[in-house]
């Protein structure tokens, strides 16, 4: 992984997945932007509360990066807090936009065609090995 953008982009799914809600909250901006179907806000504390609620483990399948914009087509699997089974799976991808060394921006969307589209990217801007 080349760049500093995709160790931390790598860094945070590898954080989700373990859990570990302050060592993310870390990794982001106090202004975090948050967005996905439902919409978007901002800040930290949103943040917290999404991470309290989705029950979501992101799989990296691959990732993009231009500049400050990484995208990352992911595996998502939700799982509810009252199970020990998955209620879904769904291939989806996630922009993330980073300055300084923090996440300042984080917007799921539906496919990675989608989210290359708002981010700006190309499927020929793919990090190689990074997945």
């Amino acid at each position: 992984m080349a760049s500093s953008e995709l160790a931390t982009v790598s860094l945070w799914h590898r954080l989700l997945n373990d859990g570990e809600i302050e060592q993310l909250i870390a990794l982001i901006d106090p202004d975090v932007e948050v967005g996905g179907p439902r919409g978007s806000g901002h800040g930290a504390a949103l943040f917290r509360q999404w991470f309290g609620r989705a029950g979501v483990r992101l799989t990296p399948l691959r990732y993009f990066h231009r500049k400050s914009v990484v995208v990352v087509e992911q595996e998502g699997e939700w799982q509810p807090p009252t199970s020990d089974q998955p209620a879904g799976r769904q291939r989806l991808a996630t922009v993330f936009t980073l300055s300084g060394g923090s996440i300042t921006r984080i917007v799921r969307f539906p496919a990675l065609l989608d989210a290359l589209e708002a981010a700006g990217v190309t499927d020929a801007e793919e990090a190689p090995g990074a997945g």
